[in-house]
């Protein structure tokens, strides 16, 4: 899947699988669907399993557009651990948010002493509401997703992307302030379109938590396990590239004494110049390692990028 990380990649195999699974039996929605707390289906498990369901084709379409987009990059720049415990988390975030915005909708028929409620335009008696909560059911990945768009946004606010059917790229950081004035425009206004928009606004505000936590205490939690992996693998290539051009460079000297002299000299400051630049981009990396990504200024990390397109 050209060259996606692994869980990247098992996350859109999972989520695949598990919606061909509710077209098959659609009964799994409203096993691993997210319920209120208080309704008669609701299981703690569900915090989990809700992200990996999704409603129709066009739901899980945009969301894997998105989480390959955007999930890929951050994998490769925090490691397969970092970035599936972010993943999981800001869903199970995600989750919880949504599970107050329903508390907040459903507390005036919670909190009723009559017998007889009317809900809908019906009478319902009171005894029967935790399996008329039942019909709430909550499905989908977009909490994450919009936690790893909002990873995005803060390691590379500059980056610019298309966004349609704007005709010119915007900057990444406006990007992801552009979709959460949306969602949170929606979920405060009197829209009723059925879709969660305190869970996206849960997923973003939990991302936001943890990457601040992580940026104040790099030398904590997962910054010092697989998280600079992508960093080390790009120390070893880099230090492999210059003892490949050395060994080409000592190669091809040969033929006669004056040839040879200028060749040699050619050679050393060749590779005088790439051992400054590596000096330079392990002095980068080991800032990362102590100080995290957002330490480097842009003209650190258009050096560290550049270096490793070449």
């Amino acid at each position: 899947m050209f060259n996606t990380p692994p869980v990247t990649k098992n996350l859109l195999i999972i989520n695949l699988l598990a919606f061909i699974a509710t077209l098959v039996y659609p009964a799994l929605t409203d096993i691993c669907g997210l319920h209120f707390f208080m309704a008669a289906d609701f299981n703690v498990l569900q915090l989990f399993t809700y992200m990996f369901l999704h409603a129709s084709w066009t739901h899980i379409l945009f969301n894997m557009l998105g989480l390959w987009m955007f999930g890929r990059v951050i994998e490769s720049v925090w490691g397969a651990r970092k970035f599936l415990f972010y993943y999981i988390s800001c869903g199970v975030g995600a989750g919880l948010m949504q599970e107050i915005a329903q508390l907040i909708q459903f507390y005036p028929l919670l909190t009723s002493d009559t017998p007889m409620l009317v809900v809908d335009g019906m009478m319902l008696p009171y005894g029967q509401l935790p399996e008329y909560l039942n019909l709430f059911t909550t499905v989908g990945a977009s909490g994450a997703i919009y936690a790893v768009l909002l990873a995005f946004g803060m390691i590379f606010p500059n980056e610019r992307i298309f966004i349609f059917p704007l005709p010119v790229p915007i900057k990444a950081k406006w990007f992801v302030v552009f979709y959460a004035a949306i969602e949170l425009y929606s979920a405060v206004g009197s829209s009723a379109d059925g879709v969660a928009h305190m869970a996206h606004l849960g997923g973003m505000l939990f991302g936001f938590l943890m990457i601040r936590y992580w940026n104040r205490h790099p030398g904590t939690g997962y910054n010092r396990g697989n998280g600079a992996r992508f960093f080390e693998s790009l120390k070893n290539s880099f230090d492999s590239r210059r003892r490949k051009h050395g060994r080409g460079g000592a190669d091809s000297a040969g033929g006669g004494t004056a040839g040879s002299r200028a060749r040699t000299e050619s050679d050393w400051e060749y590779n005088a110049r790439k051992k400054a630049e590596q000096d330079e981009i392990d002095r980068i990396l080991d800032k990362i390692r102590k100080s995290g990504y957002d330490s480097l200024t842009a003209e650190e990390k258009k050096k560290l990028f550049d270096s490793s397109e070449n």
